[in-house]
């Protein structure tokens, strides 16, 4: 009878032990995060409040890194002014915010084209969270490590305005 006490008990302490793995949510009660501003030649991502910088970040762009994103499938990062516009929890690459390209301007320019501008642009984290990805690989999005990118994620609110600079 004692063993199945311990048995069970040691089952229990297991499941509440994995219940307090820490959360990829995190809070933050900084200063407000007025702009982001990422520089693709130097690989930098900086988060602003009015001018001054609050964290900066190595990033990962897409694998074509040189020049602006004009059609779907060009591996290119998108140069500009955006802002964020939506966040997603659930991304296959740990959490993600998203990025209101294509604008007016990019889809009438891919439309010239007899192209599509694509989309679905973001910042995010990594597909394989113990890998330390190397080199340029997204599609056109702005990666970094996941623990950074829950901080971003946590730091950043909707309607915050990115320029991404060549």
């Amino acid at each position: 009878m004692k063993r199945r006490h311990l048995m069970t008990g040691g089952a229990a302490m297991l499941t509440l032990g994995a219940c307090s793995a820490p959360s990829k949510f995190q809070r933050y009660n900084g200063p407000e995060v007025t702009g982001i501003v990422v520089n693709k030649a130097e690989r930098k991502m900086f988060l602003l409040n009015e001018g001054r910088v609050l964290e900066q970040y190595d990033v990962r762009l897409g694998f074509a890194p040189e020049g602006h994103k004009e059609i779907e499938g060009d591996g290119r990062t998108p140069e500009g002014v955006y802002y964020i516009n939506r966040r997603n929890p659930n991304s296959r690459f740990h959490l993600s915010l998203g990025i209101s390209y294509p604008n007016a301007e990019d889809r009438a320019k891919a439309a010239a084209m007899g192209k599509k501008p694509g989309g679905d642009i973001f910042i995010h984290g990594q597909k394989v969270p113990f890998r330390r990805d190397k080199g340029d690989w997204t599609w056109g999005c702005i990666a970094i490590d996941n623990k950074e990118m829950e901080k971003v994620y946590a730091m950043v609110n909707d309607g915050t305005p990115i320029a991404i600079n060549p």
